[in-house]
């Protein structure tokens, strides 16, 4: 007789896990803005979070999948993250916060990769639920961004540490409560099985995809909020703005198995990525026109929680259950570490010497190249897990 599925803590720690990342994507820029550093070094100081995770995850995933011990390498990096943080309150130089934040998100970025192969396990048949669990995470993202919009604008943007650590502590303790799933007799070995099947083109191409996505989103999750404050957007409205992108995203999480199993993965991603090339344009050209910005907010839908879900399930489609962990790592690795890091340095130098526009348009130009490899390589059907 199997477990019952531990949804309420699995849902948890997804909540906590993005309601940090709802303090730092929006509002850490504002934050490194008033100690008044220039756009070319906050472009940087936010390409380290993302930068750690080319290396981090795939040091983790390569340890989780040769020990089993995932769960407590989850344990580990949420503890050692909070604990490294606190050294931030010790800096107000760039090159003390950079080491805090290229510490902190070292163990931080770990965590979520190994966390979605727990929740999979977890899940076992039932795998088709997983963007029901995942919108909790959703949900703390919109209710973070909203709160300290307005609380920000009230109390001051220096609180925002004080309030990062908080979170940080919270993940730890839901880690705590999670259970380590039950391992199957071949999940353990397979680094051989996972460089075979990374070697397919289809697999490369979905990798490439990946990082390009990810690249388009750079100029968005380092300086949008910067953008919109420069055209006389509140605080409190830019939470807002942030929630309703992220509010599209819980509604397409708990549609996402129907229109899986409707469209297909193909069809989906495909689409998907049409509309990255629509919202980056909307934000390069028409910033100051609220009702486009709602519009490309609502697209958040798909340029993030489509794809999302649509990557962490080709990733259970290429790799064994044996290499699963360095599957889900590498997806972190190339998309939202060096994907988001790319994205975010030639975000900084677009800034500075082009402006928003050419950032944004670059953003555009990153999803229309993925969308050529998606038509010519990402075609499931063609390439069955590899069981061995």
């Amino acid at each position: 007789m199997s477990e019952p599925i531990p949804y309420r803590r699995l849902s948890g720690f997804y909540f906590f896990y993005f309601a940090l990342l709802g303090a730092i994507v929006p509002y850490w820029p504002l934050y490194l803005k008033s100690l008044e550093f220039d756009a070319r070094t906050i472009g940087m100081l936010m390409a380290i979070v993302q930068g750690s995770r080319i290396i981090a995850p795939n040091i983790w995933g390569w340890a989780a999948d040769r020990t089993g011990r995932r769960i407590e390498i989850v344990r580990f990096g949420s503890g050692m993250t909070a604990l490294v943080f606190l050294a931030i309150f010790w800096q107000d130089s760039a090159v003390g916060i950079a080491w805090v934040m290229l510490a902190f998100s070292f163990f931080w970025n770990a965590v979520l990769p190994q966390f979605e192969v727990v929740t999979l396990r977890h899940l076992g048949a039932q795998r088709a639920r997983y963007s029901l669990l995942r919108l909790w995470g959703s949900v703390g993202f919109v209710l973070t961004v909203v709160v300290l919009g307005w609380a920000l604008d009230a109390i001051g943007v220096d609180w925002l540490p004080w309030i990062m650590l908080g979170l940080m502590l919270l993940i730890w303790c839901n880690s705590l409560l999670v259970s380590a799933p039950a391992l199957s007799a071949r999940a353990s070995g397979g680094g051989e099985g996972f460089l075979r099947t990374l070697r397919s083109p289809q697999v490369m191409a979905f990798y490439g995809i990946v990082f390009l996505v990810q690249f388009g989103h750079g100029p968005y999750y380092t300086f949008y909020s910067l953008l919109l404050e420069s055209l006389g957007y509140s605080r409190g409205e830019i939470g807002l703005l942030w929630a309703l992108g992220v509010i599209a995203e819980i509604l397409v999480f708990a549609v996402m198995h129907r229109l899986m199993s409707r469209f297909g993965i193909r069809s989906l991603m495909l689409i998907s990525l049409w509309l990255c090339v629509l919202r980056w344009l909307l934000i390069a050209w028409v910033p100051d026109w609220l009702p486009l910005m709602l519009l490309a907010q609502v697209l958040h839908a798909a340029t993030f929680g489509c794809l999302h879900v649509l990557g962490i399930s080709l990733v259970q489609h290429y790799f064994s259950e044996q290499a699963q962990g360095q599957g889900q790592a590498l997806f972190s690795s190339l998309g939202f570490g060096a994907g988001g890091a790319a994205g975010a340095l030639a975000a900084g130098l677009l800034w500075d010497t082009q402006g928003s526009v050419a950032a944004f348009v670059a953003a555009a130009a990153a999803s229309a190249v993925a969308i050529v490899l998606a038509i010519i390589w990402i075609r499931p059907e063609k390439l069955q897990q590899n069981e061995r």
